[in-house]
């Protein structure tokens, strides 16, 4: 297993928190190196930090439920028409694509992403947010943790 594929799969787990607890939906970009990464997310205040502890909390409980993280191809007017624009995020997939790949931890996080992942989500490890910033001049809040 890579380390890419357990950051990249953590990514979609954060956000997904990040979803339940700030509602915040459209992510802005992510970063991963190593056993490191960042989201950032559209969001126009500063959380308090008992909200990025239940943020923490939550992704940490969905990887230890170990549930299946799952690739789909399907055609792009498919999955608009099943899932809606949820699956887009800031940065919009190109319009001549019509073929996508979804990312789906079901009933936690959707979008399109080409991977790599992890099987489950028990296979991220443990995650630790390191630092939040809120940067309300770019009506944005970014993320970063660690994997341990």
């Amino acid at each position: 297993m890579k380390a890419n594929e357990r950051v990249d799969s953590a990514l979609h787990v954060l956000k997904g928190a990040v979803q339940k607890v700030l509602g915040a939906e459209l992510t802005t970009s992510v970063f991963g190196d190593g056993l490191n990464g960042r989201l950032a997310v559209e969001y126009d205040k500063k959380p308090t930090q008992e909200q990025m502890d239940e943020v923490e909390s939550l992704a940490n409980q969905k990887i230890a439920e170990d549930v299946p993280i799952q690739m789909i191809e399907i055609e792009r007017a498919a999955a608009e028409n099943k899932y809606g624009k949820v699956i887009y995020d800031k940065f919009p997939v190109p319009s001549h694509i019509t073929k996508l790949t979804l990312t789906i931890i079901d009933g936690w996080n959707i979008n399109c992403c080409l991977g790599p992942h992890v099987k489950t989500t028990g296979k991220i490890g443990q995650l630790k947010l390191r630092k939040f910033r809120a940067r309300p001049a770019r009506n944005e809040l970014e993320i970063s943790f660690e994997l341990v």
